[in-house]
């Protein structure tokens, strides 16, 4: 995360520095105040294609290719303003350039990724204040940036009723310095940062993603006891199909060795997945392959959609929650695509099993035909 947090920063505060001095590049260095808008124009459509585009060329390379393409981009266009002199052609292309980034999003998906990342390494779900991070580097960055631009002008003379014809060369030496020669060192430092120190790329946090369902499979859950009263939590299956138990498939496929521990697995005969008991949605991973889930009596159970399918970064899912909503047994809780699985070479398989199966008391289940709904074995546990 700080890492992350400090490529980012780098970034923002070039990004946003540059668009305040903009205005001062076409007035008093281009001497064309009135084809300012230009500026405004270009950053306008740039932006309408760029997060589109992001999600069709993600399914191609990685975030980390398509950050690094990013800050080429805005390093080229400096290179292009320190160049360009009065060529509108060259400025335009320029503009284009240091628009088509995607610092913001990867920035983005790499601290939602890491959600699950201090999950695993510490046992504690911190999403509010994950992702308040990168609203507080914006904050930052913006704070600095108007501090910088307002030492630019100053500094190379461009305030009060100055003009174009007023620059010197040690005027426009200045403003080029401190306008695009240290925002394009900002932007180089954010991209070696990236590249060298931020290591949670989407095959990482995928593996993550295993070994924390693992552990949540295994090791103490999401919720701590407050007594010992053996309880029974009645539980509906969550989704029509063929149902076994953790432990027959696991001696059927050993390999399989990610969901030992305690559950149900369904192979589904629809792609739909309802809540089997009244509760609550505990969180989501980002992915959207899986989700926790954890009944009135303190049950907490992890659903898991489909076998490789963290590898598809939430593509085929459509969620019918939020976190922290009240479900009902019964509710429709996900639909999933399952010829987008197949076409990818996944299972759609789905496993419900549950966090801290020390607390399990009794626990089986007979394999057969049911539909959503049906009523299964009750659970006791502590």
């Amino acid at each position: 995360m700080l890492w992350t947090s400090l490529s980012y920063l780098l970034y923002s505060v070039a990004y946003v520095a540059t668009n305040g001095v903009l205005f001062y590049y076409f007035k008093y260095v281009l001497d064309k105040p009135n084809q300012f808008w230009i500026a405004g124009v270009v950053a306008t459509i740039v932006s309408f294609f760029t997060a589109p585009l992001f999600g069709m060329l993600n399914k191609f390379v990685t975030r980390k290719v398509l950050f690094s393409i990013g800050q080429i981009c805005m390093i080229l266009a400096y290179v292009i303003f320190l160049t360009a002199h009065d060529n509108p052609t060259l400025v335009t292309v320029g503009l284009v350039l240091f628009n088509f980034n995607y610092a913001q999003l990867v920035t983005v998906l790499t601290l939602t990724d890491a959600i699950e990342y201090g999950q695993l390494q510490s046992g504690k779900r911190n999403e509010a204040v994950t992702l308040s991070i990168r609203p507080l580097l914006d904050k930052i960055s913006g704070a600095f940036s108007n501090g910088i631009v307002g030492f630019i002008a100053v500094t190379a003379g461009m305030t009060g009723s100055a003009t174009a014809k007023d620059m010197t060369a040690s005027n426009i030496h200045t403003f080029e310095l401190f306008s695009f020669y240290t925002p394009l060192i900002l932007a180089a430092g954010s991209l070696l940062i990236f590249l060298w120190k931020v290591k949670l790329s989407e095959k990482a946090h995928a593996q993550v993603v295993v070994e924390l369902e693992s552990k949540l499979a295994t090791e103490e859950g999401i919720t701590t006891p407050t007594n010992v009263v053996t309880q029974q939590q009645l539980i509906s299956a969550p989704t029509s199909g063929v149902i076994t138990s953790l432990a027959e498939l696991n001696q059927a496929q050993p390999s399989l060795d990610l969901f030992e521990g305690t559950g149900y697995v369904i192979q589904p005969s629809d792609n739909k997945v309802y809540a089997p008991f009244d509760g609550k949605i505990r969180f989501t991973f980002s992915t959207q392959h899986a989700f926790g889930i954890e009944s009135e009596n303190g049950l907490a159970a992890i659903i898991h959609v489909g076998m490789g399918t963290v590898n598809l970064r939430g593509a085929g899912f459509d969620l019918h929650f939020i976190d922290g909503q009240e479900i009902h047994q019964g509710d429709l809780l996900m639909t999933f695509d399952r010829q987008l699985f197949e076409a990818n070479g996944y299972e759609d398989t789905i496993v419900m099993f549950f966090v801290d199966p020390k607390r399990i008391q009794n626990f089986a289940v007979d394999e057969k035909h049911v539909q959503h709904g049906d009523d299964l074995q009750p659970i006791s546990f502590k």
